[in-house]
């Protein structure tokens, strides 16, 4: 005769009416019905072709092997309850690992602003920020959430406001640049700078934008350098202090440095606004509790203008 493999479930059954002293017992210490636990002890029985409880209708008592069963299978679904109970415990307190997938510029400007006191109120949570500037599949990355623009969001994920709501890309150059070169007052002008350029990994040269009062102007500037953006942007902020050309950036990045005089803005009534940034994650079912502390914790911060 062929035997099955015995399922984790009718084993657990024997276990629970081997300790009760009774299937009565069992069923209400477990809230199961006698007869489901009696069915599942004939099939354990059935598979391994063994007697495991002696029954009478006064007493269940273990077999000689159902003892010898019970010895060996205690410890062992002991640490499978152990276990179970440690990953229940991560489903109301808000502690484990947070990895979240960002751009630099989201980890520079955004992120300061708001990682300290999150993890002041939740000392038993670790955050691990990976900065990723490519299209990035979260899930395949191994990460909870990911911080990305609206037209470099993931589809199918909910998607949740983090940081200022509305940014400007800015424009500067180093006062001797100016001074030497001459200052721009329309973007097409920009055509006869030095412009130090940006390029996302494995796609071409984003064009520079402006607007203004409705006009959108779009222009594809000649320059020097390019770097890659994230990466290497610090590089290019650099050469452009150092008058090697004019730089195009997120505003918060370049104004330390127009306020510190090192940059001097560059038409600036051309400066173009756009929506800031999301935290984005897949599903609202059973979402990590970091996750959902931080969710929160974002949620409740105030949204910068």
């Amino acid at each position: 005769m062929k035997q099955g493999k015995p399922e984790i479930w009718d084993v657990s059954a024997f276990l629970a009416v081997a300790r009760a002293g009774g299937f009565r017992e069992a069923a209400r210490a477990g809230d199961i019905s006698s007869s489901a636990l009696s069915d599942a002890v004939r099939r354990l029985e059935a598979e391994l072709g063994v007697r495991l409880l002696n029954r009478t209708t006064r007493s269940v008592v273990p077999t000689e092997a159902g003892r010898g069963l019970m010895e060996r299978l205690g410890p062992a679904f002991g640490e499978i309850n152990a276990a179970l109970q440690h990953v229940r415990s991560f489903r109301d307190r808000a502690a484990g690992t947070l990895k979240l997938n960002v751009p630099v510029s989201t980890a520079r400007l955004v992120l300061p602003r708001i990682v300290p006191s999150f993890l002041t109120a939740y000392p038993d949570i670790k955050l691990e920020i990976v900065t990723d500037e490519s299209f990035v599949d979260i899930i395949a990355a191994e990460c909870d959430a990911g911080i990305r623009y609206d037209e470099r969001l993931e589809q199918d994920m909910i998607a949740v406001p983090i940081g200022p709501r509305i940014q400007r890309y800015a424009s500067g150059a180093s006062p001797a640049y100016l001074a030497a070169q001459g200052r721009p007052e329309h973007p097409r002008d920009l055509l006869s700078h030095a412009c130090i350029r940006g390029r996302f990994a494995g796609r071409a040269i984003s064009a520079w934008e402006f607007e203004r009062e409705g006009e959108v102007v779009k222009i594809d500037p000649p320059g020097p350098l390019v770097v890659q953006a994230g990466g290497g942007t610090d590089l290019g902020v650099s050469a452009a202090i150092a008058g090697t050309g004019i730089v195009q950036l997120f505003e918060d990045w370049l104004r330390p440095h127009f306020e510190s005089g090192q940059l001097a803005p560059v038409l600036e009534p051309w400066w173009q606004s756009f929506s800031g940034p999301f935290l984005y994650y897949p599903g609202r079912r059973l979402v990590p509790a970091p996750l959902r502390a931080f969710i929160d914790f974002v949620k409740a911060m105030p949204c910068d203008e």
